[in-house]
């Protein structure tokens, strides 16, 4: 019978350390200690599960899925679409992307951001979609706005869109965020210098691609995301997943 194998190793030269003093509350969040290497579970590495009966059709449409009827939010119109592929470059079909952001002028729906810039009554903010069968997704939004922080004096945060990929099981999970081309914020940004390797910092940053874009409506970027793949195992004397 074929077991679903293990996930490769985590990378620890292309993700960023865990401590990283100039991003300053890295400083309170990384771990005292060395990590421990634990194989993975038999729950880890086959679920969850999710079907189409767990989202709204309005789920990955942020434009409407919190606006008023007849309305909409304030901002550039936006699409950002692209694949989730592991690291074999297979897609990976009916998993769940979910999405956060802050509204075009920097500030979260959330009671616990105080940014001076107004809340958008039409802008939840947040949306969720399913990959199709070949690992496609597509979310409508608008363009998130640079917020301040106080990491130091006058800091910001590039324009950014947070995402969750279950992946195929709990051990493939990746939690990441998208940039957008030419924010020259990106390259000031603290978070984004953790990451030791240009390449990697390149695949945050999502491209502008014009032959997407909704002419007269909605500008479009292509993003792609790459989760862990999976070794090879033996089923039936034949290598599979290569």
């Amino acid at each position: 019978m074929y077991t679903p194998a293990e996930f490769y190793q985590r990378d620890r030269e292309w993700h960023p350390p865990a401590l990283t003093p100039h991003y300053k509350t890295s400083v309170s969040r990384s771990p005292q200690y060395s990590l421990i290497s634990l194989q993975n579970s038999a729950s880890e590495i086959t679920g969850p599960v999710f079907g189409h009966n767990d989202i709204d059709p309005l789920d990955n449409d942020l434009l409407n899925n919190y606006a008023k009827p007849g309305e909409n939010p304030i901002g550039p119109r936006l699409i950002v679409h692209g694949r989730v592929v592991d690291e074999n470059g297979r897609g990976v079909p009916n998993t769940l992307v979910e999405a956060w952001q802050a509204n075009a002028g920097g500030r979260y729906r959330h009671k616990k951001d105080t940014y001076l810039a107004p809340i958008d009554p039409n802008f939840g903010g947040c949306g969720r979609t399913l990959t199709d069968e070949d690992g496609y997704y597509f979310f409508r939004t608008v363009k998130p706005g640079a917020y301040p922080w106080r990491n130091y004096v006058n800091g910001w945060r590039p324009a950014h869109i947070h995402f969750s990929i279950f992946g195929t099981a709990f051990a493939q999970r990746l939690i990441t965020q998208c940039y957008f081309e030419g924010d020259p914020w990106i390259s000031r940004c603290p978070i984004v210098k953790t990451i030791p390797d240009e390449r990697a910092v390149d695949m945050l940053v999502a491209k502008l691609d014009e032959n997407a874009t909704i002419p007269l409506d909605t500008q479009c970027y292509r993003f792609d995301i790459v989760l862990r793949g999976r070794r090879s195992t033996l089923f039936e004397n034949r290598l599979e997943g290569n």
